[in-house]
């Protein structure tokens, strides 16, 4: 661990980073060329200290985890990434392999949307990163580990919490859908990557995605309207809007409905009310 240049670059980042780039505001009485340090380990979930000690070259050597939520929180590029990584005494994470860092251009949008349910997810269903309202309508998945982050996984290995959000009549091809996303992430990826593990283990435990998977569809997951029910809500009709990545590792996907409608009214519910009351159970 380098802490001197560890402690240099994470001070000419920060300072590079606009509050607005970050969805801050700025503030009447701001001094700070860019991000200050409290707000670096809010957008990072570590404490203003632990992230203050690592700018005055005292800090213990961060986690994997750790250092990942600070690339995120920083707006790092995948080159700036892997040299924090290394500058904390890490081997950079297989790029392939792992999807935990958020593509910059991505999260400069998502940052911009606080009215409409947006997240960004891994080609695997991964929830990497969502606002609000998302979290209000898909519940908090942040705490889930190993397959079960992927919501591919657990659309078949637990469909009595899963596929509530769907209407009964729109399982069928969201089953297909899944699969045929899951295909084309394990075409992209290889028969030792992530996907074919998951692939895997799926075909062993569900006959429901055996079946899918032998009829080798290919394709994103992502209707372009959708119907949606939340438990105290009810329904809600949605367009849904999907923005890649150049090499499609990741995508944005922001739900909207019609302005003055009742599903927009909905929406707009979801953005104040948050997830105190209406968020899924796990």
């Amino acid at each position: 661990m380098d802490r001197d240049f560890l402690a240099d670059f994470l001070v000419r980042r920060r300072n590079a980073v606009q509050p607005a780039d970050v969805g801050l505001s700025v503030g009447l009485r701001r001094r700070t060329a860019g991000l200050r340090r409290e707000e670096v380990a809010l957008l990072a979930s570590m404490s203003t200290d632990y992230y203050t000690r690592l700018e005055q070259r005292r800090g213990p050597q961060p986690s994997t985890q750790m250092v990942a939520s600070i690339a995120r929180a920083l707006r790092l590029s995948s080159q700036e990434r892997d040299y924090l990584f290394r500058l904390c005494g890490h081997s950079a994470p297989d790029r392939v392999a792992g999807a935990d860092h958020v593509a910059p251009a991505l999260l400069r949008v998502l940052d911009r949307l606080t009215d409409s349910p947006a997240l960004i997810l891994s080609a695997l269903g991964e929830t990497l990163v969502q606002n609000g309202p998302a979290q209000a309508l898909f519940g908090d998945v942040s705490g889930l580990v190993g397959m079960e982050r992927s919501a591919i996984f657990r659309w078949f290995m637990h469909p009595e919490t899963e596929r509530v959000l769907y209407p009964e009549d729109d399982r069928d091809r969201q089953s297909r859908a899944q699969v045929a996303s899951l295909r084309a992430a394990f075409g992209s990826a290889g028969p030792k990557s992530r996907a074919a593990e998951m692939a895997k283990h799926l075909a062993a435990n569900s006959p429901e995605f055996a079946v899918l998977w032998d009829e080798h569809e290919v394709g994103k997951r992502f209707a372009d309207h959708k119907v949606l029910v939340h438990p105290e809500l009810g329904e809600i009709e949605v367009d849904c809007q999907a923005l890649f990545t150049e090499d499609e590792s990741q995508v944005l996907l922001v739900l909207t409905a019609p302005p003055n409608t009742e599903a927009d009214q909905k929406l707009r519910l979801l953005a104040v009310v948050g997830t105190q009351d209406f968020a899924r159970g796990r």
